[in-house]
């Protein structure tokens, strides 16, 4: 396996027209690399160093013809680092940094569609943004409201099940701009205000919708060793925007629905017993419907820890899922 690794200024001083347009567009080009590291995994460690900017950007190619972005890494000091879990699966990696002008970036997991970049911004527990198309998705957007200060106003939210570690209903009203659309099981849907019931779609296990130039499935989520999660109270999700498939199981085990999905993209799957699955259910769901890419979410930080590592480790990389360890806590 050979890999390639160029300094952005000697990408920028090899193509100069391509300098110029950056700074054209704000982008600074007071960046390098400072350390790049292949891992006992094969994946890449990256360190990039500016001048202290609102946020980094990494971009990648395999031809240096076609770039695109990785990840954007907040800018509030000097050095960013960032750990490339795509790696073991390129023949051929480059990567080049830039540093973003503006405080507009948000920052995240680039996921390349064919019609522009969704970015993927951990919050906490079980919630996060994702942005599309200068759309903001929310999921479960549930603890304190102070997480989502500076964020951008939802235009879509998703809300799988009541309970308080997804569902805040003063949370909804919080996030959600001014032509929001919410989906919700039915569970949900009862538990609102008569102003959230007016812009929520209601979604049963299994239905189907489209909001914001892209289409939601419900998909079961619950328990099969217990009642913590009865069958058809909650949702999954698997949202379809720009040709990619992103599934959220929500709280469940793993259930026959979840291993029958197929061509995803991206899954976020919980790891904690006995709400959601225990890390074996986890690792052997995710082999089965083999997303290309998986973050462990919905998991335990404290006593008992959940070994997010081990899951990582017990996935492997024979099938080629990447396993993307992110800070949710």
């Amino acid at each position: 396996m050979r890999k390639r690794f160029i300094q952005s200024i000697v990408v920028f001083s090899f193509a100069v027209a391509f300098f110029w347009l950056l700074a054209a567009l704000g982008v600074g080009a007071d960046v390098r690399f400072t350390r790049i590291a292949p891992l006992t995994n094969k994946e890449i460690a990256l360190t990039i160093t500016g001048s202290n900017g609102p946020s980094y950007r990494i971009e990648a190619s395999t031809n240096l013809s076609t770039w695109g972005a990785v990840v954007t890494l907040p800018g509030a000091s000097a050095t960013a680092v960032h750990t490339d879990s795509a790696a073991p699966y390129l023949m051929e990696r480059t990567y080049r940094g830039l540093q973003l002008d503006g405080t507009n970036n948000l920052t995240g997991d680039h996921l390349i569609t064919t019609n522009g970049d969704v970015v993927i911004h951990p919050i906490n527990h079980a919630s996060f943004v994702m942005s599309w198309q200068g759309k903001m998705i929310y999921n479960d957007p549930a603890g304190a409201t102070t997480l989502y200060s500076g964020l951008p106003k939802a235009d879509l939210i998703l809300v799988s099940h009541t309970h308080s570690d997804h569902f805040i209903a003063a949370n909804l009203d919080a996030v959600r701009g001014p032509t929001a659309v919410i989906i919700a099981p039915q569970a949900v849907y009862n538990a609102m205000s008569t102003a959230l019931r007016a812009v929520t779609i209601v979604l049963t296990n299994g239905a189907a919708t489209t909001a914001i130039g892209g289409g939601i499935e419900a998909i079961p989520a619950y328990n099969i060793s217990n009642m913590n999660h009865p069958l058809g109270v909650g949702n999954g999700y698997v949202l379809t925007i720009g040709g990619k498939r992103i599934y959220i199981a929500g709280d469940t085990e793993d259930v026959p629905a979840m291993r029958a999905l197929q061509n995803i993209d991206v899954a976020f799957v919980p790891i904690n017993r006995p709400y959601t699955m225990d890390l074996a259910s986890a690792v052997n769901a995710v082999r089965t419907f083999r997303p290309a890419v998986v973050y462990p979410y919905h998991y335990s930080p404290s006593t008992p820890v959940t070994d997010v590592s081990l899951f990582k480790r017990s996935v492997g990389q024979d099938l080629g899922i990447e396993v993307r360890l992110r800070k949710w806590y």
